[in-house]
């Protein structure tokens, strides 16, 4: 489904974009493009990955953020900056402002994971934690910047953060000239907005298709109403895209260059993030493991020759191993039961010989004896499997119900 606002307006253009792409000449990396075989073969034409996990600082961040600080004025930039971000963002500014000789504080969440706290802080920001969820932070870096002068840079909603993020889209055109789509994850929606400004300016052909986590979605609503909609309480896994609401800057070009707009599944975003790690060897963070989430969920949907935007790789190693087992348990590959059986000995032993047979790998055991719900010779067993699918883990149920023992979880 393609929106269309009715009165478009263009406060970014093709010209901005390609300033910002010489303004970032040896300070961004130009990115590789990888081609994946496995979605090739799904998609039934070419795939590629455009891999902004590999820029510096771990995402593309650091594109939009060091075009906004540098065209700051000097009295500005005396000033110091300052951001609130959980992680990329954050990242992204505090490495521009080095690179520049600004001062930069940065206010992050106090449950930010620790290594982008470490990471924003090695490159050279002060950070300040603040509240327990991102609005809470914005709030005290918007109260920060009015008690103290220091600019206030917003992770995508400014006319020079689309800009530096659309030198992405000018990479996609040299790298992929035969590039009918580009995929790209959505949460503000600066990258998306600076994708399409630069693509469609130059092969108006391209169909540009943006993604949301399902539990973040706030851009389907806003264009159904023509106007930005806030999503209350957004969740999902994919905190680089778990955005509230849109910011008025990207709304206005997305509504006018974003052919559609689609949302993926926290099961399909764990499938997409093992996907990259397994098939494709790139370390992927969920928000930018969101187009291959896409390309997954429909892959008949998409004219290929395809570019799915990797927007990111900076994921908490304790998120990656959740996800990581999460899109095991979605692909049919691993498995959790909890069943009861008689506490005498040899009777775990007699258990994982049924588990042998049908050729399941015990990950985990938990063997629990003393509970309230037990009875006098209950024992209580909780069993991690690594499976072979979905017709495994079925297989592996009719074992153990067969054999007597009552999966009760």
């Amino acid at each position: 489904m393609s929106y269309r606002t009715a009165a478009p307006v263009a406060p970014v253009t093709l010209d901005d974009v390609r300033g910002a792409q010489k303004m970032l000449s040896g300070v961004a990396r130009v990115t590789a493009m990888e081609g994946s075989r496995h979605l090739s073969q799904l998609v039934g034409a070419p795939v590629h990955l455009k891999c902004e996990n590999l820029q510096r600082t771990g995402s593309f961040k650091l594109r939009g953020a060091y075009v906004r600080i540098a065209g700051l004025l000097p009295e500005q930039r005396a000033a110091g900056v300052v951001a609130a971000s959980a992680g990329n963002h954050a990242q992204g500014v505090a490495l521009a402002s080095s690179l520049l000789g600004v001062h930069a504080t940065v206010f992050m969440p106090k449950g930010a994971p620790l290594p982008k706290i470490s990471a924003t802080r090695d490159y050279g920001a002060e950070v300040r934690l603040h509240g327990q969820v991102v609005d809470e932070t914005l709030a005290a870096a918007q109260e920060y910047a009015e008690r103290t002068g220091a600019v206030f840079i917003h992770p995508f909603d400014h006319p020079d953060v689309i800009a530096g993020q659309g030198t992405v889209g000018l990479e996609i055109l040299e790298q992929c000239p035969e590039v009918r789509t580009v995929v790209v994850g959505i949460g503000g929606g600066g990258l998306a907005a600076g994708i399409a400004v630069a693509v469609k300016a130059l092969r108006p052909d391209v169909r540009i298709v943006g993604v949301q986590a399902e539990g973040a979605a706030a851009y389907p609503p806003s264009l159904v109403a023509g106007r930005p909609v806030a999503v209350e309480h957004p969740s999902t896994m994919a905190d680089g895209i778990k955005v509230g609401r849109p910011g008025d800057v990207p709304f206005g070009i997305v509504g006018d260059l974003v052919d559609e707009v689609r949302t993926v599944s926290e099961d399909e975003l764990s499938t997409a993030l093992l996907l990259c790690l397994e098939r494709a060897k790139l370390v992927v963070e969920p928000a930018g493991a969101s187009p291959v989430a896409a390309l997954l969920s429909e892959p008949g949907a998409f004219a290929g020759p395809v570019v799915a935007v990797l927007s990111g790789g900076n994921v908490d190693p304790v998120l990656m191993q959740g996800v990581l087992r999460h899109g095991m348990a979605a692909q049919g590959r691993y498995l959790a039961v909890r069943l009861r059986l008689t506490d005498r000995p040899g009777a775990l032993a007699t258990l994982l010989g049924v588990l042998s047979v049908v050729d399941a790998n015990v990950l985990d055991v938990s063997h629990v004896r003393t509970d309230p719900r037990l009875g006098l010779t209950e024992a209580e067993v909780e069993l991690h499997l690594e499976t072979k699918g979905p017709e495994h883990c079925v297989e592996v149920g009719r074992a153990l119900r067969e054999a007597g023992y009552p999966v009760i979880g």
